[in-house]
């Protein structure tokens, strides 16, 4: 799971506070690499990844000249956000829209080109800690996982409808969980009883299911079985492959993308997207490598860059987090 800005857990009293004053994950290491293309007059930074609104809170505190445009599938994310930066006024647009929408975002907003963006994926605190979205599986909650609640299939329905080679897939493909195969005949053997509706049901069945030994490693057992049934209910990984070229397309040259990853899956599609921008597409042998073939990327971190120690020590949701970022340095010729 991830952890895009840290907040208490217990109710409802002081989270209104606490939204006003939580530190994003890798906040200055995003601001510090986003800054050289962000002092131009007129520059435009895209949040693609609003939730709570702490980065782009910075983003617009520390250039003051810059406008946000931030999207967001979650309405109460909207809301909540929305009013921590009305004090920036038309500064900031706010969009219900996933990022994989971006290019008719900002084709409706008549904004042809932009200088950053800022990727922060995963599960925002907000949803993490407001237990009836149920995302976390420490507490027991409606088994509902969509980060839009008024689109699209529920984690419940997932495991009550799919077929079991379908759920291994996901188990194996999206967590990455070697005992897929048992924890499915589990869900299925139970849910033939009766249809799964809370997590903490889900919970001790996986409980149940794995052998000793891989209860004793990587945390809680119900981890990577949560982590695919969120990924799946939210098409994650399918709209990020769509998110991330169009973001990079998007940017002017001269132009920053930053994105923080929680988890192994996101950071390699990253990966993948940034070091084919900025590999050169000449057919092999040429002698000369004509402009239209030159990379038009520049990676800015050496591979994925890590929180630091005193981040994760303040934030534990920051642990898994990875960092990338690129420049755009050329236009498509071709």
């Amino acid at each position: 799971m991830t952890g895009r800005e840290a907040l208490p857990s217990e109710g409802d009293g002081g989270r209104q506070e606490e939204r006003t004053r939580h530190v994003p994950v890798m906040l200055q290491r995003c601001l510090d690499l986003l800054a050289p293309a962000l002092t131009q007059p007129g520059a435009v930074v895209v949040d693609c990844t609003l939730g709570l609104g702490g980065h782009s809170e910075a983003l617009l505190t520390r250039f003051p000249e810059v406008r946000l445009i931030a999207l967001d599938r979650d309405k109460e994310a909207l809301r909540l956000s929305g009013e921590r930066l009305a004090p920036f006024g038309e500064r900031a647009t706010l969009v219900h829209a996933v990022y994989d929408e971006l290019p008719e975002v900002l084709d409706r907003l008549g904004v042809p080109r932009v200088q950053g963006v800022l990727f922060d994926l995963g599960v925002s605190s907000m949803q993490l800690d407001e237990a009836d979205r149920g995302f976390a599986y420490a507490q027991d909650a409606p088994l509902d996982m969509r980060m839009d609640q008024t689109t699209g299939m529920s984690a419940a329905e997932v495991l009550n409808s799919y077929p079991p080679g379908e759920l291994v897939r996901i188990l194996r493909q999206y967590g990455e969980e070697k005992q897929a195969k048992r924890i499915v005949s589990a869900i299925v053997r139970e849910r033939d009883k009766e249809p799964f509706s809370n997590s903490a049901r889900l919970v001790e069945l996986i409980r149940d299911a794995l052998p000793q030994a891989a209860k004793r490693t990587g945390g809680n057992p119900a981890k990577r079985t949560f982590q695919a049934l969120r990924i799946e209910v939210n098409g994650e990984l399918s709209v990020l492959e769509r998110a991330v070229p169009a973001a990079v397309a998007a940017l002017d040259v001269g132009g920053r993308i930053a994105v923080l990853s929680y988890h192994s899956l996101e950071d390699r599609l990253v990966k993948q997207v940034f070091a084919a921008g900025a590999a050169t597409t000449a057919p092999p042998g040429l002698p000369v490598v004509p402009e239209e073939y030159q990379p038009r990327l520049k990676l800015l971190t050496r591979g994925a860059e890590l929180p630091t120690e005193e981040e994760v020590a303040e934030n534990r949701r920051a642990a898994p987090a990875r960092f990338r970022g690129a420049q755009r340095i050329r236009e498509d010729l071709r």
